[in-house]
């Protein structure tokens, strides 16, 4: 049985226990609640699928997911960008099982049925000996996603035929989307293949992890202190401001105790920093010169960092954007791109690229960090003390940093909510606020389904 709706009763109390600042532990790997994410949070929302630089030419294509369905992301004879779930209309067979590549058209290895780049299928195998007349091929092509829409280059899709428009969802968030991506002539471009594996974690702490949660990198990622990477001072990733937005999006402007950065403009080449200027406002140049790292999310599953990396004289910025694709309540598929301005110099961009894969992705230093802790999160959630449903304080997780205390900065240039520190629960505590709107949204049917 598919529990379809949380009992008014429970809605109630997880309400209750979020307005004091708590998150019962036990609903991060809870079975049910997963099967409700997937219908009702990843069902609704718009998810990062790739970027256009990955599709450069008419036929080039790669293979996406959002969750359980498959994705066939593809350059059609128009060279426009589009969505087809990856499933042979025949008898369901995934129809693409590569990566990435370039085709004409796409032939199913079960029957052999094939489809054009348009997504229409132009060949059954014996089709008018076993089929007739009767078969009308028009009928038969391949199913688009019902949204698939494009910012910056940046291409999301969304299962929800009528959830709002994409740049209403981002909302606030494309203000500093146009600083991070829009910054240079000509944007961004990935570079490499989007590295891939699987962690034992659950999708809400990874993305919260990223989005919201500096507060963990003094303890964590405590190696880059011991080896003179990081600053001893114990506040270094809570210098700045986190700024918390519509649909529970969110990102940390990280900069110094002195408000200042220890390079301009993230280490960027200085030839570069006229052309920043000109592409951005005042407020988002005067950011981006301060600014030592930006890091946040989009919520549900999208997260992305763009931080300074290497020594001085050695300085490099990317960006970063990775999916936390759920496998289950307590797996996630890692998928992390790195993209760099098309404008950079390619001796930096080799560099750039080669400080990334020390720091993320499997072999990175900063991942296995996380990861080890990711994993210790779901083995606990999962235990026998974490199942007590009348949520009392013995099993919940604390989300009350700056609960109180800290106060909205009504000074900084940018939108959204600002508080004048990252190590802040506000933009947490808004996330999983989001996740029970999100999954408590219509609430009216209290059917099961087998």
């Amino acid at each position: 049985m598919i529990k379809r709706e949380l009992d008014e009763k429970l809605i109630q109390q997880l309400k209750d226990k979020m307005l004091e600042g708590l998150l019962p532990q036990w609903v991060i790997t809870d079975p049910d609640i997963y099967e409700l994410e997937k219908e009702k949070v990843f069902g609704k929302t718009w998810q990062f699928l790739g970027h256009e630089t990955e599709l450069k030419e008419t036929g080039s294509y790669v293979t996406r997911w959002m969750v359980n369905d498959p994705i066939l992301l593809v350059k059609d004879s128009k060279k426009q960008i589009k969505a087809y779930l990856n499933s042979c209309t025949h008898r369901g067979t995934q129809l693409c099982t590569a990566d990435r590549g370039k085709k004409k058209t796409f032939t199913c290895p079960y029957h052999g049925w094939s489809y054009n780049l348009d997504g229409k299928l132009v060949g059954i195998v014996a089709g008018n000996k076993v089929y007739g007349e009767e078969m009308c091929k028009d009928e038969w092509g391949l199913r688009e996603i019902p949204r698939l829409e494009n910012y910056r280059g940046m291409i999301f899709g969304c299962l929800d035929p009528h959830a709002e428009t994409l740049e209403d969802y981002l909302g606030e968030m494309k203000w500093y989307f146009d600083m991070m991506l829009g910054r240079s002539d000509g944007g961004m471009e990935v570079i490499g293949l989007p590295q891939r594996w699987v962690a034992k974690a659950n999708w809400k702490s990874t993305a919260e992890n990223f989005a919201a949660d500096p507060y963990h990198v003094q303890t964590t990622h405590r190696s880059t202190v011991e080896m003179g990477i990081s600053p001893e001072d114990p506040l270094y990733a809570g210098y700045g401001h986190q700024v918390v937005m519509k649909n529970a999006h969110g990102i940390n402007v990280i900069t110094s105790k002195t408000g200042r950065s220890r390079s301009e403009f993230q280490g960027m080449p200085q030839s570069m920093w006229p052309m920043f200027q000109r592409n951005l406002t005042l407020e988002q140049a005067d950011i981006l010169e301060r600014v030592t790292v930006f890091v946040g999310g989009v919520y549900p599953n999208l997260s992305f960092v763009s931080p300074i990396h290497g020594t001085e004289g050695h300085l490099h910025n990317y960006l970063n954007f990775r999916v936390w694709r759920p496998l289950g309540p307590d797996k996630v598929e890692v998928w992390c791109w790195f993209m760099i301005d098309k404008a950079a110099p390619e001796e930096y961009k080799a560099d750039a690229y080669r400080g990334y894969l020390g720091s993320f992705g499997p072999t990175g230093t900063l991942e296995q960090d996380d990861t080890e802790t990711w994993a210790r999160i779901v083995e606990v959630s999962g235990a026998s003390m974490m199942r007590d449903k009348e949520l009392n304080y013995n099993n919940v997780s604390n989300y009350l940093m700056g609960f109180s205390h800290v106060k909205q900065d009504e000074t900084f240039p940018g939108p959204g909510v600002a508080y004048p520190t990252t190590y802040c629960d506000a933009l947490s505590r808004r996330m999983h606020e989001h996740w029970l709107d999100l999954l408590t949204a219509n609430n009216s049917v209290k059917e099961e389904s087998k």
